[in-house]
């Protein structure tokens, strides 16, 4: 495929090294100097559950680059309601909000009381109680921090999404790779497909209950549809030559693919319930890595028309494309913001392969995070933050980065590699 080929390609066709499982671990690299301070004060009567609620929503809300919670261990008290609290022990922390909360179990029930706190004008913002069973604490816990983020922030919160990646265990002949979905925060993970051959390009659809990916299971690529929760699958397209890179339209009912059947990959639009195809693309260059526009009006794909791999946008409809990238000879993998008004992308700079943010409006390119060897980057449903897959320590993991690219993290496995993210729509 020429140039074209990018960096997630290659490592799709190299064999990944042993993986021993599957749940992710954050290792936050860098935190953003301007965060807002919090404190999230241990929830009182949570001591005998299976997860510490208030660290798992003091986790979430670091993570997003918005918010430096204050250690444990300099909080002068840990009050459980807001009668308990005295403002100016925590205006003296220089703590602007302040999350306490209580639990109460009987049986299998769990009740959580949680009330958020504006230190500086020692006022009461949020006030909300969650019910939960054993088995949910973190998914209550991630509830909490979406409600906290969008409060203060006036954002949605995407601590409840999930996350798809592929891994592998094994090596040479005998590897096996694995399509997983996790928590938002790569815990709680769940195998949704394992094969012999090379699993790739999971792709979430709109509602949140299928995955698209590509499977090599029958020795060439295949486009699948999974249904999560029956495990029910489809083959979609086996056409000779490359099948690769589902993108679901925003109503659900079209899969924008990249095909060969016709001689270069171009760009095809599928209709899900008639199996219809139609060529967006047609032309003499290579057209790969479709994603759609918001509001499903047109399509942005990587093209190597003008002699290197850059991003453009085709209206549907319309045979021209508009190019949209013009800094630097390498740009490719784009995905819109959610709102439209940003793409992100692979862009190829003096420091390797970064992610990068192009406004739409004024072309101008950034650069984002540390990483010099990122591909497949994913867009949080909330356009705070973008996942991709990088190289660590000589291993494959996931990095995340925030869109401001003032904070960034790893999602290391505890051995082996793993590749293409993917982040899901917003599940509630």
């Amino acid at each position: 495929m020429r140039n074209l080929m990018t960096p997630w390609l290659f490592a799709i066709l190299m064999m990944f090294s042993a993986l021993a499982q599957a749940d992710l671990t954050i290792d936050i690299t860098r935190g953003n100097e301007q965060a807002t301070p919090i404190a999230v004060v241990p929830f009182a009567g949570g001591e005998g559950l299976s997860e510490d609620l208030a660290q798992i929503v003091a986790d979430d809300l670091e993570r997003s680059g918005y918010f430096t919670p204050l250690a444990r261990s300099a909080m002068f008290t840990q009050p459980s309601s807001r009668d308990q609290v005295t403002y100016g022990d925590w205006k003296a922390l220089n703590t602007r909000y302040l999350a306490v909360g209580q639990v109460n179990q009987n049986g299998n029930n769990i009740t959580i009381r949680y009330e958020l706190l504006n230190i500086g004008g020692e006022s009461l913002m949020l006030e909300e109680t969650v019910n939960a069973s054993p088995t949910a604490l973190r998914a209550a816990a991630h509830r909490i921090s979406d409600r906290i983020f969008e409060e203060i922030t006036g954002i949605r919160g995407a601590f409840s999404t999930r996350i798809a990646y592929v891994t592998s265990s094994g090596l040479g002949d005998n590897t096996r790779y694995g399509l997983y979905i996790a928590d938002a925060d790569g815990r709680n993970s769940q195998e949704i497909l394992s094969s012999d051959e090379p699993v790739m390009s999971p792709a979430w659809s709109p509602d949140g209950k299928k995955l698209a990916y590509v499977s090599f299971e029958t020795q060439r690529p295949a486009i699948y549809v999974q249904d999560l929760a029956s495990g029910r699958r489809a083959k979609l397209t086996s056409f000779e030559g490359l099948n690769s890179a589902p993108a679901w339209s925003p109503d659900g009912r079209k899969l924008a693919m990249a095909l060969s059947k016709d001689g270069q990959p171009d760009i095809y639009l599928m209709d899900i319930g008639s199996g219809n195809l139609q060529r967006l693309t047609d032309g003499g260059s290579i057209e790969t890595e479709p994603s759609w526009s918001p509001d499903g009006r047109s399509l942005i794909y990587t093209s190597d028309r003008s002699g290197g791999p850059q991003v453009y946008r085709q209206m549907l409809g319309d045979s021209s494309a508009e190019r949209l990238t013009y800094t630097g000879g390498y740009n490719a993998r784009g995905q819109f913001s959610p709102d439209g008004e940003q793409l992100f992308l692979i862009h190829r700079g003096n420091r390797g392969y970064k992610v990068a943010r192009q406004d739409l409006s004024s072309g101008r390119l950034v650069e984002l995070g540390d990483s010099r060897f990122a591909e497949s980057p994913s867009v949080a449903p909330n356009g705070t933050m973008v996942i991709f897959a990088t190289q660590r320590n000589g291993k494959g993991v996931l990095g995340a980065v925030s869109a401001d690219g003032r904070a960034s993290f790893f999602l290391p496995a505890a051995q082996g590699d793993v590749r293409d993210p993917a982040w899901s729509p917003f599940l509630n």
